[in-house]
């Protein structure tokens, strides 16, 4: 099957409500039974078929009542105000898992584990990211914020350093892990904090992680 050619590179945000390093991430159940989560991209550089991505933000938020797996989940996308119509819909295909191949990307992987999809936003989407610091944050006013900085040793207070290397990821190949904090409130509510981020330059495309 023909796919539309697609691609994006650039550093992403992730904050969900499990523990350090996230289950998720070596095949196990999440640490309290349910997943919540947000992921925020920005592309420097991207296209879809002939339209250029470069330079739009995006960001989703999620829920699911159990594993990940077991679906029942939703999803909320955000995109940011300032792409075009062409760009827009770009995204939500891209996000929602088409025009990819199957398997190859955690949208495709994902997708059929939504129940319900509320209608994308179009919003001012404020994105930092220093990827060797651990330090970044994600902000769209009056919805959604995220606050990510390095894990601390509980008893010296020290930053504490770590990696999850994924030689087949989907979503990334390598990621730095970092603490993070989220408060939601639209149609998908989240609060946590201190738990799982995980920080990555993602470049993805119509068949995969590179």
């Amino acid at each position: 099957m023909a796919y539309v050619d697609w691609s994006m590179r650039g550093p992403e945000i992730a904050n969900c409500n499990c523990d350090f390093s996230c289950p998720c991430q070596f095949n196990a159940l999440p640490t309290y039974g349910d997943c919540r989560a947000m992921t925020a991209m920005r592309i420097d550089k991207g296209h879809f078929g002939d339209v250029d991505l470069s330079g739009v933000s995006w960001c989703g938020m999620f829920a699911w009542p159990k594993a990940i797996h077991e679906g029942n989940g939703e999803a909320l996308v955000v995109i940011s105000d300032r792409a075009t119509t062409e760009q827009r819909n770009a995204l939500l295909t891209i996000l929602s898992g088409q025009e990819t191949e199957p398997g190859a990307t955690i949208f495709s992987v994902f997708a059929p584990t939504f129940a319900k999809m509320h209608d994308p936003i179009y919003a001012p989407i404020e994105f930092e990211l220093d990827l060797d610091k651990r330090k970044g944050r994600v902000s769209i006013a009056g919805l959604m914020n995220t606050r990510i900085e390095p894990i601390r040793n509980p008893v010296s207070g020290q930053e504490h350093r770590v990696r999850i290397v994924l030689p087949n990821g989907f979503e990334f190949r390598e990621a730095e892990i970092a603490a993070g904090e989220t408060g939601a409130t639209g149609a998908i509510k989240l609060s946590f904090k201190n738990s799982h981020a995980h920080l990555a330059t993602l470049n993805l495309s119509t068949r995969g992680a590179a």
